[in-house]
């Protein structure tokens, strides 16, 4: 009776967690046993099945290799060499090459010599040729005359002259004496410098009284033009602190001393010139 039940059904998988947590696990792997079990066995009966045919198709080719007879091979490597005997290549056809001829330079060519055998002859076989003046005439050579060869020897003189570039110096722009430039090659300067502007400054301002009273302080940024001729120029006030600290600003940058003027492309020209100018109450 044990025999015919099937341990793998749902009724006796049902039966045995009858009573039980069905949500526990065990019961969702029992139920799927057996699609896992089915699946492991066809997976494996098909492997098996690729291996023999891979056995059987190793076996049929050795043994085609083995029964194919030598004499076969040799006869079909006597034919292979008799037809490519027979079948000679055709030569290509030979490209006609023009040969270059080296670049003659109109005023550098390389001076040739010319061999002249020397035969000595006696006195009386020799024949001095007089020609008349019609036969000079005629003639294309000149008498009394000696050609010279302007040429040279060195093959570097006439390699440097055929390879020779010729480059054009580019002129610098012109330069306009009325612009005012922001940003050029060499910036104006203080006779000793940026310390000693400063200096300059702080020595020569005088506190406005209406501002020392309102205990008014801070700094003012005065723009400037110094000119080419290093003198100042044009001078406004671009951050303001105060309208009496400004025209004190403005009244000691005018009074500067003669700058060193800026240039562009070497000419003097007119440059602007930022300048803080700080206002500070003493014992404050």
């Amino acid at each position: 009776m044990a025999k015919d039940v099937d341990l793998s059904s749902s009724e006796w998988i049902d039966l045995v967690f009858e009573g039980k947590n069905k949500d526990f696990g065990a019961y969702a792997l029992r139920k799927a046993s057996a699609k896992r079990h089915n699946r492991a066995m066809l997976v494996i009966l098909i492997v098996l099945l690729i291996v023999a045919v891979l056995g059987l198709l190793a076996n049929t080719v050795l043994q085609k290799a083995e029964q194919r007879p030598e004499d076969q091979i040799e006869q079909a490597m006597v034919d292979y060499t008799d037809n490519a005997e027979e079948e000679e290549p055709e030569e290509p056809e030979q490209q006609r090459v023009e040969e270059q001829q080296p670049e003659a330079l109109p005023e550098e060519i390389l001076n040739t010599v010319k061999a002249t055998e020397l035969q000595i002859t006696r006195d009386e076989e020799v024949v001095e040729e007089i020609k008349s003046q019609d036969e000079l005439k005629d003639t294309d050579t000149a008498v009394g005359t000696t050609d010279f060869d302007k040429g040279t020897d060195d093959l570097n003189v006439v390699r440097e002259h055929k390879e020779e570039v010729i480059v054009e110096e580019k002129k610098p722009e012109p330069v306009d004496d009325n612009q005012v430039f922001t940003v050029v090659e060499q910036k104006p300067q203080f006779p000793g410098g940026e310390a000693a502007l400063l200096k300059w400054v702080s020595d020569h301002i005088r506190y406005p009284a209406m501002a020392q009273e309102n205990n008014i302080q801070g700094r003012v940024t005065v723009q400037f033009v110094v000119t080419k001729t290093g003198k100042v120029g044009e001078v406004k006030v671009i951050r303001s602190k105060d309208p009496d600290l400004d025209k004190e600003a403005v009244r000691v940058v005018k009074a500067l001393p003669d700058f060193v003027p800026g240039k562009m492309n070497g000419h003097a020209v007119n440059v602007w010139y930022t300048l803080p100018v700080t206002f500070k109450l003493q014992g404050i």
